[in-house]
């Protein structure tokens, strides 16, 4: 047959059209009017032999750029990290890839039990007593924890730094309108949050304060500063952090956070185009029974041997509606599971390495930058993330750097107005020395 997947014949249709009583397709549409029906021929291609499909598709699917052709230095929220082999093994079991969402405990143990081991693994990296499993992505988690706060303290005004991902800014007002909550935006100084503009803007009305740990410029923000400016209103405070960052450096929850949040795309989760990904949400357990989605727990059966459960599930289709925290309806639960396999295989040293990794690589990436006269434009403390000055459009810069195979930073001008002209570059493990150097010759012989 020329179509695996319509294996009909003109003897199964023949036979189908006698049983139902009619003699041909058309009849079928009899009581549609024909003045509305479409007597034309559609502007498509006339189907083709499964083969030459294929064949059609994969040479399309050559003229992608992808991480495989190109060394990539964007970053922005997906990065090209290093995934252990065994992910994809442990991923592609049936038992794991058909399991949507475990109603049924007694019957996903082995999901119910991945998915404890994620909550673990996020408290661990993120020094909180509890987390979920798990939230769709980062945005929606930071959303999430914005209305969350809003609910605790029953006030309605949301501070955010110009520094957090303007997506995840998008995401946040987005969410804001229902509760009709205030999110105002606190601005950049030096790559940072403006201390003296949050300052401002605190009172006895804001609920939460959000900063990104690193932000998105790749710079460390000053979570104890921002801290004790929270102090005097009692305030919530929300850090999104990529967890890999927290391999190395002091996790939130060591300078008071209330609510981490964040994307686990950086385990064993590919770029794919900008997603799936994996959020996660990590509090205190005084906010434990106000977390969205849901909390798997560890207990015994009546033979005292070990199982797990669904311990919390604190949204619309468990408990009235009114009393809902979120209308999360599902999770990522084989997203989770990548992650929670490559923090075990990587291990604890093995995620301290690799963010030292990405640190000392980021460090020699500006120091060649630097030497090459290209401006590196914040001077604090980083991560793996960096911003330049081209001084030209960085639509233009990327285009030049395809043919030499690199994919370049992203551009900043699309979100920040006075950035225009400035390239955020990201430097993973993944990246060689060799593509480093070449990388900064090939930028500097476009910069002049």
């Amino acid at each position: 047959m020329e179509f695996r997947y319509l294996p009909m014949t003109e003897e199964d249709k023949q036979e189908m059209l006698k049983t139902i009583g009619i003699e041909s397709t058309d009849d079928l549409f009899s009581d549609v009017p024909p003045q509305i029906r479409f007597n034309g021929s559609l502007n498509i291609k006339e189907p083709t032999s499964e083969p030459q499909l294929l064949q059609e598709l994969s040479s399309l699917s050559k003229q992608n750029v992808n991480l495989k052709s190109h060394a990539s230095f964007l970053g922005a929220g997906v990065y090209d990290h290093y995934i252990p082999s065994i992910v994809d093994h442990v991923i592609s079991r049936s038992e794991f890839y058909t399991a949507y969402t475990p109603y049924q405990p007694e019957i996903s143990q082995g999901e119910l039990q991945a998915i404890f081991e994620f909550q673990t693994m996020i408290c661990e990296l993120t020094g909180m007593d509890v987390a979920n499993s798990s939230m769709y992505d980062g945005p929606t988690a930071l959303a999430e924890a914005a209305n969350l706060s809003a609910s605790q303290t029953k006030r309605n005004k949301i501070l955010v730094a110009e520094t957090v991902h303007p997506e995840s800014r998008q995401v946040i007002h987005s969410y804001a309108k229902g509760p009709g909550l205030e999110v105002i935006e606190i601005r950049q100084k030096d790559g940072v949050i403006d201390l003296e503009a949050l300052r401002a803007e605190i009172d006895d009305q804001t609920a939460g304060v959000i900063v990104q740990y690193p932000n998105f410029f790749g710079q460390i923000e000053p979570l104890q500063e921002v801290q004790q400016l929270l102090e005097t209103e009692k305030a919530m405070f929300i850090v999104s952090s990529n967890p890999l960052a927290l391999g190395y450096l002091t996790p939130p929850a060591s300078f008071g956070a209330d609510i981490v949040v964040g994307d686990t795309q950086v385990f064993g989760i590919p770029a794919q185009f900008g997603g799936p990904h994996c959020g996660y949400f990590a509090t205190t357990k005084k906010l434990m029974r106000k977390v969205p989605g849901r909390l798997v727990g560890q207990t015994t059966d009546e033979e005292g041997r070990r199982g797990f459960v669904l311990t919390l599930q604190a949204r619309e289709q468990h408990i009235r509606r009114d009393k809902a925290t979120s209308n999360i309806c599902s999770n990522q639960a084989l997203n989770a599971l990548a992650s929670s396999v490559a923090m075990s295989s990587l291990g604890k040293q093995g995620i301290k390495k690799m963010a030292w990794l990405n640190m000392q690589k980021a460090r020699y990436l500006k120091k060649k930058l630097e030497e090459r006269g290209i401006p590196v434009v914040y001077q604090g403390p980083f991560f793996n993330e960096l911003v330049i000055d081209l001084q030209r459009p960085i639509t233009e810069i990327n285009q030049l750097l395809l043919p030499k195979g690199f994919i370049g930073g992203f551009d900043l001008g699309k979100c920040y107005s006075q950035l225009s002209g400035h390239m955020l570059i990201a430097v993973t493990e993944i990246r060689s020395k060799e593509e480093i150097d070449n990388f900064v010759k090939e930028v500097g012989d476009i910069h002049g």
